[in-house]
């Protein structure tokens, strides 16, 4: 195919695609993310039971089918639900504004399972209840707790006997401790639970802070919403053995609040006589007697023999044991069937052996009872889908309402439209008719980009705009750095057809490894970064390859097409016109006051980080933090007052100006809250203060989250550095990729140094920016380095030092240039985005800042020192300082005074 036809082809054909992806545009719809929209999201990390012991990723898959399920159940639309890492999912429910709710209709368990009661009792609580129909234990419920109790060696001070006095049940710590004394089961294949750790305060009356855990290290990092003090007693409950609770049922048929009335506790043998497994049908229905919501199902027909055998063992137990004249009724005499829903007792009814000698049938069913309407109907769909095969331990929460979802991307796209303006305002400013053919390119990227978004679809995120925004510039600099190639040709006084096929010829190897190099950094991301980091490296890397297309064979199509116009011939049409003045600096000479900049800056940097170290966000450090405004007016100590009163004592309280929420705005800041605390304290604030409408977001992360996003994020960097210079190793030179990764280290402790030193926040967005910082400190750096390489076989006889000096020369305004494109786009997040575009373009502003100084004056003059103790370099030095009449080896040399130095 001769050149024109093809470069027809090339504009037909994107023609074609801007056709396409209009229509795309205008008949897709944008699937927007939680930040942009509103919503819940839940991320949870998943833990073995003894019937999955191992948490593989057939497991995490059934799982997040189970849950996908349930959110379909539940009536929520578009949710995103994804895997992150090997055991972790992330679950995204649009416009869901309780998130307590959510993530109980999420990530419950829900294994059901059904007990003979009696048999199955450990402790005082098996005495108490004895044979079902015999004679009551000698002595009160309260003596025997009491001489339980001192066989322990429990203190019976004045607060514990107020415990004992106080009920029947025992409480948490005792249940546990009866528990613990229990043998582990050897054969435990009917298990439902494995070993269990409980933590409880250390002083009488030992009350419950967290537990149960499947890990001991849990305990002290679990979202209790509880100070977690070291000194606790730890006790274990071993395979084989359950610890569960039992809520006291009012006189309404429904269960007491936890607040009103505690929940009484019990060590039973973990012996199930029915699984939940064994049930179908489950519905929410009324009872017809009383009226009270409860759930009914029937078995299948497993479930229904199982069923009858376990309800006539009970039947039959009572029946023999029962005295006639004992003065007890038959209802207190028979024994008890339980239904345990996820170590909670949720109904214990009695099996009656008058009424039903030879037990229940089960041909109809059976109910759970003591719920409130929404209970039952949410039990009633976990039922019907079934069980989760892992146990789902809840480590990061956070709510976004919608209106500030929808201010979020309004400045978001604002910043990008405005960014877009500014750029093509600049590339036509300083490359003429080729900025307005960049412009067109970029236009035609913005269209097929927007289009690929919709059709993929890509779920757009406030940081996914922000790499929208950066891969603007992306397609700026691969235009940037051809065209400076084709002004140099036609300075070089090549025809214009010439100058156009030799200066893409020329740049193309520069912008594939600078673009290879970003879809690298792009890639580390998404396999390794949280959710919403991971829609900011797919829209960096979706749009990094079609920035090749329109950037660089669209715009040489068209610009091929037009070489022959005669508005063409003309040198500054093109911005080639004479160049006025050349850069002409020692660049290596001065290299010593560039290290000098560099070690007092990296100092300052280092003192900073040694004293102040870095003020790490919750993505790391764990904990909640809540935003909203109040309508009555207020301070930080009556919010602070308000949250006290709840139990949040260690509240750090803030009044902020955000604009994005108004005035009278309060950022809240704690330990881990579970959800139900999470809206506790919106409630108070509620009662107290009162909330504009839609100004409600929190974020919760755990411990276990914060670590796993740390780990990724230094494992991330640690990556992108190592391939980066394997890289650089194989497109250049092996004693090329050492500088590269001086650079780079440069570049990331002088970031971390100026955050340090202002105190700006560290997340999960701003590893995001690291790394895009090392895209683009290598962008610049591979632009230098293209120059020398190229250079080295011109100048056989120069010196390395006047070859750098040379490249860096003929280099510096693309390199600058191709900066200041990015310098706009990221300005505009900075100057027109919300708190998380900020946070991002700062990271940004300042790395970019760095890498253009680190690949002129640092990356350089580093490859200079080594390459010139090569031997056939320090030959040359040699030579030309001997033959130099200073007795140095001046900055510049042209080649043909080079060539004539004798060998």
């Amino acid at each position: 195919m001769g050149g024109r036809r093809r470069n027809l082809f090339v504009l037909l054909f994107v023609a074609g695609l801007i056709g396409v992806s209009a229509l795309i545009i205008a008949t897709h719809k944008t699937q927007l993310g939680l930040d942009l929209r509103g919503g819940v999201e839940l991320v949870y990390e998943g833990r073995p039971t003894p019937q999955q012991p191992e948490v593989n990723g057939e497991a995490i898959d059934r799982s997040i089918d189970i849950i996908r399920e349930r959110i379909d159940a539940f009536g929520v639309a578009e949710p995103e639900i994804s895997r992150l890492g090997t055991d972790e999912i992330s679950v995204g429910l649009p416009d869901v504004k309780n998130a307590g709710r959510a993530a109980d209709q999420v990530g419950t368990t829900a294994q059901l399972y059904f007990y003979d009661w009696e048999p199955n009792l450990l402790g005082p609580a098996r005495e108490i209840a004895g044979t079902p129909g015999a004679a009551p234990p000698s002595g009160p419920l309260i003596a025997l707790q009491d001489e339980w109790r001192k066989a322990h060696r429990e203190p019976t001070d004045i607060l514990n006997q107020q415990l004992i006095n106080s009920g029947a049940e025992p409480n948490a710590y005792d249940a546990a401790l009866i528990a613990s004394e229990q043998p582990p089961k050897s054969d435990c294949n009917d298990c439902t639970a494995p070993a269990r750790y409980y933590l409880f305060a250390k002083r009488p009356p030992h009350k419950l802070i967290a537990g149960p855990e499947t890990k001991r290290a849990d305990l002290f990092v679990s979202p209790t919403g509880e100070k977690r003090p070291k000194n606790g007693i730890v006790i274990k409950v071993p395979e084989g053995t359950l610890v569960v609770s039992e809520q006291p049922i009012g006189d309404d048929g429904v269960a007491v609040p936890p607040d009103e009335h505690p929940p009484g506790w019990y060590a039973i043998k973990d012996k199930p006589a029915v699984a939940g497994t064994d049930i179908k049908n489950p519905e929410q229905n009324f009872d017809p007697q009383t009226n009270a919501p409860n759930v009914t199902f029937d078995f299948t027909d497993t479930g229904r023999q199982e069923f009858s055998d376990v309800t006539r063992q009970i039947a039959q137990r009572a029946a023999a044991n029962y005295l006639p004249n004992s003065g007890i009724s038959p209802d207190q005499a028979s024994g008890h069937f339980a239904v345990v829903l996820d170590n909670e007792v949720a109904s214990r009814p009695i099996i009656n052996f008058q009424e039903n000698p030879d037990g229940i049938d089960g041909r109809n069913g059976a109910q759970i009872t003591g719920l409130q309407v929404q209970e039952a109907q949410d039990l009633a769909k976990l039922l019907k889908i079934g069980a989760l095969p892992i146990n789902l331990k809840l480590i990061s929460q956070s709510e976004v309402s919608a209106t500030l979802g929808e201010q979020a991307l309004h400045e978001g796209l604002r910043a990008g439209v405005v960014g877009l303006i500014l750029v093509v305002i600049f590339l036509i400013a300083f490359y003429r008719f080729l900025g307005v053919v960049a412009s067109v390119a970029l236009g035609a990227y913005g269209v097929i980009f927007f289009a690929l978004i919709k059709l993929i679809p890509i779920t757009l995120t406030l940081p996914g705009i922000a790499g929208l925004i950066l891969t603007i510039g992306v397609a700026a600099d691969s235009n940037i750095v051809i065209f400076e190639r084709i002004k140099e040709e036609v300075r070089a006084g090549r025809s214009m057809p010439s100058a156009i096929a030799a200066g893409y010829r020329r740049g193309i190897a520069t912008i594939i490894d600078a673009n290879v190099v970003t879809l690298m950094t792009a890639f580390i991301l998404f396999v390794l970064a949280t959710a919403g980091v991971k829609g900011f490296a797919f829209t960096l890397g979706v749009g990094t390859i079609v920035s090749l297309l329109t950037a660089v064979v669209f715009t040489q199509a068209l610009l091929s097409t037009m070489s022959h116009s005669r508005f063409l011939r003309s040198p500054s049409m093109l911005g080639a016109g004479r160049q006025r003045a050349r850069w002409h600096f020692d660049f290596m000479g001065a290299s010593r006051w560039f290290f000098t900049v560099s070690g007092v800056i990296l100092s300052i940097g280092a003192i900073s980080l040694a004293t102040k170290q870095l003020n790490l966000g919750i993505d790391f450090e764990s904990g909640t933090r809540i935003k909203t405004t109040l309508v009555k007016a207020t301070d930080e100590e009556g919010v602070r007052t308000a949250l006290d009163g709840i139990g949040i004592s260690d509240a750090e309280v803030q009044q902020v100006d955000d604009p994005n929420f108004g005035s009278n705005t309060f950022q809240i800041q704690s330990h881990d809250l579970q959800p139900a605390q999470v809206e506790k304290a919106r409630s108070t604030l509620q009662s107290d203060f009162g909330i504009k409408p839609d100004s409600f977001e929190n974020q919760s992360v755990g411990p276990t989250f914060g670590k796993s996003v740390a780990n990724n994020a230094a494992k991330a960097i640690i990556f992108s550095m190592l391939l980066i210079c394997g890289y650089v190793a194989l497109r250049f030179q092996p004693k090329f990729a050492v500088p590269v990764l001086i650079a780079l280290f440069h570049d990331i402790l002088i970031t971390g140094g100026v955050y340090s030193l202002t105190g700006q926040e560290v997340s999960s967005g701003t590893v995001a920016a690291f790394l895009t910082i090392l895209g683009y400190s290598l962008y610049d750096t591979i632009i230098v380095f293209d120059r020398i390489r190229e250079n080295m076989p011109r100048m056989p006889r120069a010196a390395f030092s006047q070859i750098v000096n040379r490249s860096m020369s003929e280099v510096l305004t693309r390199s600058l240039a191709t900066s200041f494109s990015t310098v706009i786009g990221v300005t505009c997040l900075l100057l027109f985005g919300g708190a998380t575009l900020k946070d991002f373009a700062f990271a940004m502003l300042i790395g970019i800042a760095s890498g253009t100084y680190s690949s002129i004056f640092i990356a350089s003059p580093v490859l200079t020192a080594w390459k010139e103790r090569e031997p056939e370099f320090r030959a040359r030095h040699d030579r030309i300082a001997a033959a130099s009449p200073a007795g140095i080896v001046p900055p510049f040399a042209e080649e043909i005074e080079v060539a004539k130095l004798p060998d």
